[in-house]
């Protein structure tokens, strides 16, 4: 019987067999393509390291075409391939190549235990300056953040505009891609690369592996979440009615209210100008008192009377008189009189005895 744990767990140090051409001697029957354009920028260093790109193709017997017309890049099997996922691997190569990775990581995606992913990052965000100051926390000061997340995943990761190019074994790509949309999602690189480095140590202990990691793994609150804030005027929707409101009262139905409507015009003449200097007189009253304003004298403050300095304390001249004369008997640096007694009678003793 054989304990099902160690069935589960992958040895150490054991690898897949490669794909060789005894796998599948016949080759491929259709031709497969894939194609991918490049920024204008990238012209220059892909025509450098574009015989390399040729001649690590080659060797999986898989063409390479470079059309610097239109700006883009082609791979092709040929009669001689054999590995069908040898033009996976050329795609993923090419796409690496357009994404500014450096020729010599990028080769990197042609071994068997090596995967890439890349993640698209730039509609994660809405504000264009929030997008830019996460991905800058993504990469940390002088790129520390990025180097850490990189040694902890064994990856190469490559921050280029819209996208986080990402070429390492398969586990690690699953840790980079939380890694990086938690950045994007204002959770802060450094709780997950703490969590990482805790799994790290946790890995190497034996008897950890069958067991669940949740009580050492830090868990994280966020300090500075606030209440959403109500605001100040509450909208109460009314209650539904099927009647319609009441239709607003017109100027003849006011006129007739008021009985207007059935005076004369001369005598609507006279009351609309009876109206106007009643408001004249009102303006005119009001811009008297302004004027009069200035004329009024303020309040005088009340003067309050200053008291005279309390005389309860009486100064005592006898004792004052008493220290005078006891400091005139002492002479400075010399001893009290009884003191200088005591040192007579010392001395005296002392000449006695001798």
């Amino acid at each position: 019987t054989v304990d099902e744990s160690e069935l589960l767990t992958v040895p150490d140090g054991w690898k897949e067999p490669a794909f060789t051409r005894e796998d599948n001697p016949k080759g491929l029957l259709e031709e497969s393509s894939f194609a991918t354009l490049f920024p204008k920028y990238r012209e220059a260093y892909l025509k450098e390291c574009w015989p390399l790109v040729q001649k690590a193709l080659g060797e999986h017997y898989v063409n390479a075409a470079l059309d610097l017309i239109e700006g883009s890049m082609t791979v092709t099997t040929t009669k001689k391939t054999f590995d069908p996922y040898a033009i996976i691997r050329a795609r993923d190569l090419i796409k690496l190549l357009a994404r500014s990775v450096p020729f010599e990581q990028a080769v990197r995606i042609l071994q068997d235990d090596v995967a890439c992913d890349i993640i698209k990052i730039g509609s994660l965000v809405r504000k264009r300056e929030t997008f830019i100051k996460r991905r800058a926390r993504l990469l940390g000061p002088k790129g520390s953040t990025l180097k850490a997340l990189e040694l902890l995943t064994n990856c190469y990761i490559m921050v280029q505009g819209n996208t986080v190019s990402a070429l390492g074994p398969f586990s690690g790509l699953k840790e980079v891609r939380k890694v990086v949309l938690d950045t994007m999602k204002n959770i802060h690189p450094i709780y997950n690369i703490k969590t990482l480095m805790i799994k790290r140590e946790l890995a190497k202990d034996p008897e950890l592996r069958t067991q669940s990691w949740e009580r050492f793994l830090p868990k994280f609150k966020r300090k500075n979440l606030k209440k959403r804030k109500e605001p100040k005027k509450k909208n109460t929707k009314k209650e539904y009615t099927p009647f319609p409101p009441p239709q607003p009262e017109s100027q003849i139905d006011k006129e007739l209210a008021s009985g207007e409507y059935f005076l004369k015009e001369r005598q609507k003449k006279r009351k609309q100008m009876e109206e106007i200097k009643a408001k004249q007189a009102d303006a005119i009253k009001r811009r008297q008192e302004e004027r009069n304003k200035a004329f009024i004298p303020p309040k005088e403050k009340p003067v309050v009377k200053t008291k005279k300095a309390s005389t309860e304390k009486k100064i005592n001249i006898e004792a004052i008189k008493e220290k005078v004369k006891n400091a005139k008997k002492k002479k400075l640096g010399a001893l009290p009189e009884e003191e200088v007694k005591l040192k007579m009678a010392a001395d005296e003793k002392k000449k006695k005895k001798k």
